[in-house]
């Protein structure tokens, strides 16, 4: 049985030839010839039995394709159009840059951009998702860390180049402080790399505000409210940042409280122990009699064990502080000596 061919794309080109084409159909295993018109179609490829791929040859009008096979040629009346076709242009990339692994949408504005049969990622060819005269939506191809030129064939030729930036994905090494406030507001560094094209910086699924990029190894950020230890992740043009090596762990701390001193009083050259009794005191980093630091043991998140300073006869005030802040205060007396 002799070829049949259902559909050529694109459906018209310009005549000097060189369009390439894709012909759909069936019986197509071992064709020897394409033909638009009366001229022999040019890197002809039988992909399959129902496609083959081409380029056309130079010619004029409206003409019929045909494929030749073992048992005949097509009758089919499948039609392709010479035609003057204007180059694309390309103006624009939305977004410019993306990962390095692909994936994502990119769309390209220009102009003159119907029928567009292949886009290319400098050499990789990208997945074609919609096509209008001023747009095409693209899947871009994976591709190395670098800038790539983006070009767009239709009938018409080869567009402009524009460049396109494959970013590698961040990864976060540390942040400091781990700790803060339920209530966030805290200035919270963090380091890592791939981090000067940050666009976003999530505690949790809480979005940080206040965002500086230091370096591409330094970002700042002012630490959403959050309860809990949540993971930091960044997000950049290459992707978000997982969790791997280092430690991109944040813990919301709830403010420190104090319910008793025990005992509530103590000799004025200092040296007693003190038994303090609250609640979330496990990251107590100073405790103060008067605003004289005290040296401490924390015990549990409800007890820290503190030794008094030496200080004047007099009733003063004892707060402890985390990263979380200060504590309320309890007052102490300091006896005579």
């Amino acid at each position: 049985m002799a070829p049949v061919v259902t559909s050529v794309s694109p459906t018209q080109g310009t005549p000097a030839g060189g369009t390439p084409v894709t012909i759909s159909g069936s019986g197509f295993t071992g064709a020897v010839a394409v033909r638009f018109g009366s001229n022999l179609a040019t890197n002809v490829v039988v992909v399959s039995d129902t496609q083959i791929t081409a380029k056309t040859p130079s010619g004029s009008g409206t003409v019929k394709v045909t494929v030749t096979g073992p048992s005949g040629t097509s009758t089919d009346n499948v039609f392709f159009t010479y035609t003057t076709v204007t180059a694309p242009t390309i103006t624009s990339l939305v977004p410019p840059s993306g990962p390095t692994s692909g994936g994502n949408s990119v769309i390209i504005n220009g102009t003159n951009l119907t029928g567009a049969t292949q886009v290319l990622f400098g050499c990789n060819p990208a997945t074609i998702t919609s096509n209008t005269g001023t747009q095409i939506t693209v899947t871009a191809p994976a591709g190395p860390p670098s800038a790539v030129n983006v070009t767009v064939t239709t009938p018409g030729g080869i567009s402009n180049p524009l460049p396109y930036v494959y970013v590698t994905a961040p990864t976060i090494s540390g942040v400091s402080p781990q700790f803060g406030p339920s209530s966030g507001g805290n200035t919270v560094t963090l380091t890592g790399s791939n981090l000067s094209l940050a666009g976003a910086v999530h505690f949790g699924p809480n979005l940080a505000t206040a965002l500086t990029v230091v370096s591409d190894s330094q970002l700042t950020v002012t630490a959403p409210p959050g309860t809990g230890t949540v993971v930091v992740t960044v997000t950049t043009p290459g992707g978000t940042s997982t969790v791997g090596l280092g430690n991109p762990y944040y813990t919301y701390l709830g403010a420190p409280v104090i319910t008793t001193l025990v005992p509530n009083h103590g000799l004025a050259s200092g040296g007693d122990s003190i038994t303090i009794d609250g609640s979330n005191l496990t990251y107590t980093d100073s405790v103060t009699f008067g605003g004289v630091p005290a040296s401490f043991t924390v015990v549990s998140d409800t007890v820290v064990v503190a030794t008094t300073p030496a200080h004047a006869a007099g009733t003063v005030n004892v707060q402890l502080h985390t990263p979380a802040g200060n504590s309320n205060t309890l007052p102490f007396t300091y006896d005579p000596s």
